[in-house]
């Protein structure tokens, strides 16, 4: 059975509160959904004026810890207030819409953990406002569309995050993909019958699709995981993206195989007809590898909101299989 973790209260969100705001009560606290690295918590003040604070301690984090560590590995451990501000500022600086940040506080003594007071952006996610109302989401992704090119025309030598003087990792970022993907595939053999069954075939065709993409030394700033879920909306309908912590230098083919899946018939918003296509082929089983491997190594640990991981997983391995030859 799966343990329910305790969650920050009143009293000891108050602290917070007090820092970004002065001697100001603390009304409500909730939780927000969705969160697998750090909490994500609506403050409710005295004048009904809303906060988010994010928190990044272990207790948040659901993750075993099995990602890289290194600084300057682009797939390494993406959290934390530090990588949170360089993508902040590497958005802003871009005129990428995010949350305002009203405070931030690493010093552990007003909470034990990193925290960050943020604008409450309130229109909900571009996710919920498809379902919701497709036309206005309609004029969101356009918007959204622009805000994706200027991101990918950020660009530069050297791949991985933003702030980084030194390049990402080792080798071309191709190389460690297919590392990645090649690990992917043996834990999800490990874990899946139906991968097992025609694991050497996928490893043959990761080689095959990786043998078929050429060397590049130019990389766009991409999000990392852009998917509608990641998008709010705020009163004037612009996007504003959030979970920034994972942008990094890197191939837009990357960005693009994600914003394909998540974002399913209204991709074409956000399609672009210059994208390497050997690149883009190679990066969609990649991707899909990964979002089966890495939501069954959650699922290992006490995730309390398992049906979503399940779901992604299932999706995943159909993905998967149906691109075999």
């Amino acid at each position: 059975m799966v343990g329910i973790r305790a969650q920050l209260d009143k009293v000891e969100l108050l602290g917070v509160v007090r820092a970004a705001f002065g001697e100001r009560d603390l009304v409500s606290v909730e939780r927000l959904r969705g969160g697998s690295k750090k909490g994500v918590y609506r403050l409710v003040l005295d004048d009904r004026t809303t906060s988010i604070a994010y928190v990044w301690n272990a207790d948040e984090n659901y993750w075993p810890d099995a990602a890289s560590q290194e600084e300057n590995d682009p797939f390494g451990h993406a959290s934390g207030l530090e990588l949170f501000e360089a993508a902040h500022a590497a958005l802003s600086s871009v005129a990428v819409r995010v949350p305002r940040v009203v405070m931030v506080d690493r010093s552990r003594s007003v909470l034990a953990g990193e925290v960050a007071v943020l604008e409450d952006v309130r229109g909900g996610t571009l996710e919920a406002l498809g379902e919701a109302d497709p036309r206005r989401a309609g004029r969101v992704l356009a918007r959204l569309g622009d805000v994706v090119r200027a991101m990918h025309g950020s660009r530069r030598d050297r791949y991985g995050r933003p702030g980084a003087d030194r390049a990402g990792g080792t080798g071309p970022v191709e190389q460690i993909v297919l590392r990645r993907a090649l690990g992917h595939l043996a834990e999800a053999a490990a874990r899946v019958d139906r991968i097992a069954a025609v694991e050497h075939r996928l490893r043959d065709l990761l080689q095959k699709r990786h043998a078929a993409v050429a060397p590049r030394t130019e990389y766009g700033f991409i999000h990392g995981e852009l998917g509608p879920d990641h998008v709010l909306v705020d009163d004037h309908d612009e996007p504003v993206l959030i979970d920034i912590e994972g942008a990094m230098f890197f191939d837009v083919e990357w960005e693009h195989a994600f914003l394909e899946l998540r974002f399913g018939t209204r991709y074409s918003f956000l399609r672009r007809d210059d994208l390497d296509g050997d690149r883009l082929r190679f990066y969609r089983l990649a991707l899909s590898l990964s979002l089966v491997a890495g939501p069954l190594r959650l699922l290992g640990g006490d995730f309390p909101d398992r049906p979503v991981m399940l779901e992604i997983v299932e999706r995943n391995i159909g993905r998967t299989l149906a691109q075999l030859p």
